[in-house]
């Protein structure tokens, strides 16, 4: 059986059809959109771009994000439903079409007479016939997916993995979660993020008087956190481009003389050992927990990628440990779920630091939704509706 988004984003997008005849306008910019994001452009970069030199409304906006994001989740699901009744590979546009329509038909529940004439509209006069024929058959046929990974639009290796790292149950329950819609959060100060990183924020236990880095800290939502609870904070980024994010972020809240920006490699600081009460190694990892965020994430990393991640993992860690003073707390935490960035990480430092443990307080290490797994604690995207986050908080010894 088809994944189906929730009824109110199934309505919205009906909606959307029959208040305007053919959409074709939205179909078109989401077209374009996709068409750059096989290109190698990022979603959330292509899609608010278009958006910005357009004149379409509210309502035809938010269309076009919910058929970009949505036909990339599922693109491997639409490729399958089309490729069927193809003789040949179409060009670029062609496909980018094909799957706006098929995402429609097969996701959004969209009228079938709707979603053909809507997509149609929006092609180009060589594409028309194509474009109408492929579709009506899509709309008639069954869906007899050829497996779960091809049904939830995953690679074959992010299943494999996710399933032997979590368990059948766990891993299925995590890929469909993240196929939906990431949910809107916003801070008191009207910063937006996820409150699964708003939860490791406050883990991080910051308050006046601390002296805290943030070791990876773009675009710089959990520095700006840990200003807000009355840190001072040391926020590192190796890019000057993402640092000025970091920076921007903070002054825009009025935090910047709680937040310090630094162009920084974290596996070789420049600070002096011992320098900070608390050190965050909030680390690049493989992204796994935030796929719903990120939609064409899942097809941009690769098996290999976990790997070297984690050994980029180890190396910050080393270099963090060296600049938490006796007594202080090291905190490390990656938005993915496989075993080799989280518990494999946890098994290694116990090795090579032994002497540093488990923090126990304060704060208390957190309970539900989180979910102990060795020394750290993880949050499955399933669990609270939010991103998916592995947590782990040591204290060094004093």
């Amino acid at each position: 059986m088809a994944q189906r988004r929730p009824a109110r984003a199934r309505r919205t997008a009906r909606r959307a059809v029959s208040d305007d005849a053919t959409g074709s306008e939205a179909r078109r910019l989401a077209a374009e959109a996709l068409v750059r994001i096989e290109e190698g452009g990022y979603a959330n970069l292509v899609v608010p771009a278009l958006l910005d030199r357009s004149d379409l409304e509210a309502r035809d906006r938010g269309l076009v994000t919910e058929l970009v994001y949505g036909a990339t989740r599922m693109r491997r699901a639409c490729d399958w439903l089309v490729d069927r009744f193809l003789t040949s590979p179409p060009d670029a546009r062609g496909r980018a079409l094909l799957r706006l329509g098929a995402y429609q038909l097969a996701f959004l529940d969209t009228p079938p007479h709707a979603a053909v004439d809507a997509t149609v509209g929006a092609a180009p006069k060589r594409l028309r016939g194509l474009v109408n024929a492929v579709l009506r058959r899509v709309a008639d046929a069954p869906r007899d997916w050829p497996d779960e990974a091809t049904r939830l639009s995953y690679p074959d290796w992010v299943v494999g993995r996710l399933t032997a790292d979590l368990g059948a149950e766990d891993a299925r329950d995590a890929l469909v979660a993240m196929n939906e819609p990431a949910r809107v959060t916003t801070r008191d100060d009207g910063y937006v993020q996820d409150l699964a990183s708003q939860w490791v924020a406050a883990e991080v236990g910051a308050g006046p008087g601390d002296r805290v880095l943030d070791l990876c800290a773009a675009p710089g939502g959990k520095a700006t956190a840990l200003a807000e609870a009355g840190a001072s904070v040391v926020a590192a980024d190796v890019r000057t481009t993402r640092a000025q994010l970091i920076a921007g972020n903070a002054a825009r809240l009025g935090l910047g003389r709680g937040v310090t920006t630094v162009v920084a490699d974290g596996t070789t600081p420049p600070w002096r050992p011992s320098s900070f009460d608390r050190v965050l190694v909030d680390a690049p990892c493989s992204g796994l927990g935030v796929l719903r965020r990120r939609p064409d994430a899942r097809w941009r990393i690769d098996a290999d990628d976990v790997d070297r991640l984690a050994d980029l993992q180890r190396r910050l860690l080393t270099a963090a440990r060296g600049l938490v003073r006796p007594g202080g707390l090291l905190v490390y935490s990656v938005c993915t779920l496989t075993t080799a960035e989280t518990v494999g990480i946890d098994e290694w430092l116990a090795t090579t630091m032994p002497d540093v443990d488990a923090a126990p307080a304060p704060p208390a290490t957190p309970s539900a939704p989180w979910r102990p797994v060795g020394r750290g604690v993880r949050l499955l995207p399933q669990d609270a509706g939010t991103d998916g986050m592995y947590l782990l908080r040591l204290t060094v010894p004093g």
